[in-house]
């Protein structure tokens, strides 16, 4: 097997190559012209002279002087520490370069439209001609699969759901009591639109409380692997455009995400909820229901959220408080433990 890291074909599609110039201009970037072609993406310690690569982290310019890329996405501070052999491709924001240089070599690939003989599709649903419907995968009465999208190998669909145009569905997921938007990306096993975790007491024991909601997924939602999304009870279960939420995360009836909200791994958020937009929340942090999350709030990995937050708070710990606090006591208890007994 070899250790030199270079883009599989099996697995991604490929396009180009490209010039310099060609490759300058999808990012925005600055760039002498060159008529030097680029076939590919790698990083700074395996890129050859026909790979582009980048530098985003000042922390490793040693391998940026070091590289035989034919061309680097960088910052104007270190265009200095390109080496002769490469062309610098100058921009503020070299990451986002970076990911739009990415994704030109290797695209998504698009939907092969059809439906495979083993899907089975509900005579009254309505599937797009453009779409692709993978290998065993169902699609209930009354759905609607919209133009170009992908939906995976034993995925389900249920009654009514909307899937809108160019969305992607990862194998094994399943939808239900949902309408989604443009651009949706469902990575494999996520769980959309079932019953939340509502429930009354009775002498008798636990009654369930019916969930009437719905899940709506805004455009350009991208959901990851595992995770599950409560439909409402008496009102919808809301993501936002944009937001992003990384594998195995438990969004909870009636919760309500902003635009751009970023939730990563294993994160739970409790029934009612309200995130508004740009909220980002550190991995493992739980919240508790009937709360509202300012905008721009910032919540730290493992945090326990019990009250409501203001707008742009960083919070930390659990119970979750205010950055600065949480340090204090962080500082005042290790100050306690080297004091001599």
């Amino acid at each position: 097997m070899n250790n030199k890291f270079s883009v599989d074909a099996r697995f991604y599609a490929r396009s180009g190559p490209y010039n310099v110039t060609e490759v300058a201009a999808v990012m925005n970037g600055i760039v002498a012209k060159s008529d030097h072609v680029l076939s590919g993406v790698a990083p700074l310690q395996t890129a050859g002279s026909n790979e582009v690569s980048f530098l985003d982290n000042s922390r490793y310019a040693s391998l940026l002087e070091k590289t035989g890329a034919g061309a680097v996405i960088v910052h104007p501070d270190m265009v200095n520490r390109v080496p002769p052999s490469a062309t610098p491709i100058i921009t503020t924001a070299p990451y986002e370069g970076w990911a739009r240089v990415a994704a030109l070599f290797h695209p998504l690939a698009s939907a092969s439209p059809g439906i495979h003989p083993t899907a089975f599709v509900a005579s009254n649903a309505r599937v797009d001609p453009t779409a692709e419907i993978g290998a065993f995968a169902c699609i209930e009465e009354h759905a609607h699969v919209g133009p170009r999208c992908r939906i995976g190998p034993y995925v389900n669909i249920g009654s009514g759901v909307v899937v809108g145009e160019d969305c992607r569905i990862g194998s094994h997921a399943t939808i239900s009591h949902a309408l989604l938007g443009a651009r949706v990306c469902l990575l494999p096993g996520v769980r959309v639109g079932q019953e939340g975790f509502g429930f009354a007491n009775t002498k008798a024991g636990f009654l369930t409380i019916p969930h009437l909601g719905r899940v709506l997924l805004e455009d350009d939602v991208e959901i990851g692997a595992n995770s599950t999304i409560d439909r409402g009870s008496i009102q919808d279960t809301v993501i936002g455009a944009g937001s992003r939420l990384d594998n195995l995360v438990q969004i909870g009836h009636n919760v309500r995400l902003g635009r751009c909200c970023v939730i990563v791994a294993q994160v739970g958020i409790s029934g009612s909820t309200v995130l508004e937009d740009f909220v980002q929340v550190g991995g493992q942090a739980a919240m508790a229901g009937h709360l509202r999350i300012g905008r721009g709030a910032r919540i730290g990995a493992q945090a326990g959220v019990i009250s409501d937050v203001p707008a742009a708070a960083i919070l930390l710990g659990s119970p979750a408080q205010p950055r600065h606090e949480f340090f204090r006591q962080v500082a005042t208890l290790k100050r306690m433990v080297r004091q001599p007994k």
